[in-house]
């Protein structure tokens, strides 16, 4: 119940955000919200299971390109296209699951980056229906879900705070679950998970499509909430990220994912204002926090002070 009320309580602080929130600072929390539940699936794989995906991106380009579609050349209202953004996301990562999980290692690293760059390239290669580069912009019109109109400043951040909150709930319920503690089991010992009698293949394939289920309704939520699909989010950036908010927010945590989506986004934010080398400065922040907390921000909480947390 402590676990459970420390993260009710942070959803609970974001809602108060949002009254008092500066214009500014509303819609960038509003991003990094989404952002975070997309990170939140990357880290069910790669902080629980223990499987380091380079292409991520392939599930949340899925996700928003299948919301985008479906709302641009299909017709359809924003709660189908949500569906077929998330169902676009399980069916290619049960896919590319099927496929990668044959391998291991650096062997899996490989295959999941050469899937997203392939996705990328095929966004890039059908440009008459997606506009490749330009991408397209979803209309104020078409993003009214149940007469609630998401363009609006309000409504977008409460919709970001309701799929921040179901992602984190949902998170902390698997990660302690017995499913949860079969995954941390193959990230610790395999073949010893395997001994005990568990399917480790299965696991591992509920897990990445769980986790690319997770992506791709961040991917088709993003998409719808702030207007716009492009190939930049198919691009190896975008499966950059997520790795990079997971390690420095703590890999294998609930909190995680959010603490590091919010460090970076503002990191690169503010480092932008001061130079276009802004990367750089993100980048020495990543060698300062790996040399001096290796397991991330709350992966240094767990250590340090709280065994326990999630």
């Amino acid at each position: 119940m402590r676990a459970y009320a420390i993260h009710a309580g942070l959803l609970a602080i974001l809602l108060a955000l949002h009254f008092t929130l500066p214009a500014y600072h509303h819609g960038n929390l509003a991003r990094v919200m989404v952002l975070a539940s997309y990170a939140m699936g990357y880290n069910l794989l790669f902080g629980y299971t223990g499987l380091l995906s380079l292409g991520h991106a392939l599930f949340f380009a899925a996700g928003m390109y299948g919301m985008g579609l479906g709302i641009q050349h299909l017709g359809l209202s924003p709660a189908p296209a949500l569906l077929l953004g998330l169902a676009s996301g399980a069916v290619v990562s049960g896919l590319l699951a099927a496929l990668a999980l044959r391998t291991s290692g650096v062997a899996f690293m490989i295959v999941t980056l050469m899937f997203a760059q392939a996705g990328y390239l095929t966004v890039l290669y059908f440009g008459e229906v997606t506009r490749g580069d330009e991408g397209f912009v979803i209309q104020q019109a078409q993003r009214v879900l149940w007469g609630v109109d998401l363009s609006a400043e309000g409504n977008r951040y409460i919709a970001a705070l309701l799929l921040f909150g179901t992602c984190l709930m949902v998170s902390l319920w698997l990660v302690r679950s017995a499913f949860g503690r079969v995954l941390v089991a193959i990230r610790e010992n395999e073949d010893r998970v395997r001994m005990l009698g568990y399917d480790v293949f299965a696991h591992k394939l509920a897990a990445m499509m769980i986790s690319g289920g997770m992506a791709a309704l961040a991917g088709a939520a993003y998409g719808l909430l702030f207007g716009y699909v492009g190939a930049t989010f198919a691009s190896v950036q975008y499966s950059i990220f997520p790795l990079l908010w997971v390690l420095l927010g703590g890999a294998g945590t609930v909190l995680g994912p959010f603490i590091g989506t919010l460090f970076m986004f503002y990191l690169i934010d503010l480092g932008s204002d001061l130079t276009t080398a802004y990367m750089l400065i993100a980048g020495v922040a990543l060698v300062l926090l790996t040399l001096f907390a290796p397991q991330g921000v709350m992966g240094e909480v767990r250590r340090r002070f709280w065994r326990e947390l999630p």
